[in-house]
């Protein structure tokens, strides 16, 4: 049934008058470099708070919506999804595109940088301290990227085969755990399906490695736990805008 296929006011900022002496000297940019190499050498934790953006926006989002477009036609070639209550498509869909979307990122050993958001100034952000409400709260955070590029690195580790890709994406579309669905029991068997088959052609490329199917089910575990904020902010957001996400999903999946 499946195709093969922070800123913060931590330690280092106890001195106002450097801070406020660098920021009005114009140095600011000097002095921020200087800050971020040395919270990069002890690893603070507001330093995995910094909100960032893609380096090259312009490059990485037309890969990402590439990936996406992939995503979406997997999902619609799939005969034993198209059978399915449009409703169940949708919530399908929608709590299970971002898993299959850094999937896709992972088997076409896609890699992007990031950078600090532009226009954070360093005296707003100590001001009004990590927790900033409104747009920038929204923003990605450098820890959000390293768990993203953890699982990424976790699934270019395994070196999954085309087939596994393709059954691991079955396993995490049909979730019968999603609440409201009408056809529950069909998805669950359309799941199990998947993971027998995933578990066949894992023993079939790789006899002697027993423990290859636990690996392979971590890492797709480790992958649901990527937030669809992040991925939806980082990739997505710099080319639709306020468009809603899940609407275009939903246009994409239906669209005739």
């Amino acid at each position: 049934m499946f195709p093969l296929e922070e800123i913060s006011t931590c330690s280092s900022y106890r001195d106002p008058h450097t801070i406020l002496y660098n920021i009005l000297s114009g140095s600011e940019s000097g002095y921020l470099n200087n800050k971020l190499k040395k919270r990069n050498a002890t690893n603070c934790r507001c330093e995995q708070r910094r909100t960032v953006c893609l380096k090259d926006p312009d490059s990485t989002c037309q890969v990402a919506s590439s990936v996406l477009v992939k995503t979406i036609c997997f999902v619609r070639s799939l005969p034993s999804f198209s059978q399915l209550p449009s409703g169940d498509q949708s919530s399908l869909l929608r709590h299970c595109w971002v898993p299959l979307f850094v999937l896709g990122l992972a088997r076409e050993k896609i890699v992007f940088e990031v950078t600090d958001v532009p226009n954070s100034s360093i005296l707003r952000q100590i001001l009004l301290g990590p927790g900033l409400p409104g747009k920038e709260s929204e923003q990605p955070t450098l820890a959000g990227v390293h768990k993203l590029r953890s699982c990424l690195h976790q699934l270019w580790d395994l070196d999954l085969s085309p087939k596994e890709y393709a059954y691991l994406k079955g396993a995490l579309l049909f979730n019968p755990a999603i609440q409201g669905l009408s056809a529950s029991l069909f998805v669950e068997g359309l799941q199990q399906e998947a993971q027998r088959a995933l578990q066949e052609v894992i023993h079939l490329l790789h006899p002697n490695d027993a423990p290859r199917f636990g690996h392979v089910l971590r890492a797709a575990a480790t992958v649901q736990t990527i937030s669809h904020g992040l991925v939806t902010e980082l990739f997505f957001k710099p080319v639709i805008g306020n468009t809603n996400m899940l609407h275009l999903l939903t246009e994409m999946l239906f669209v005739q």
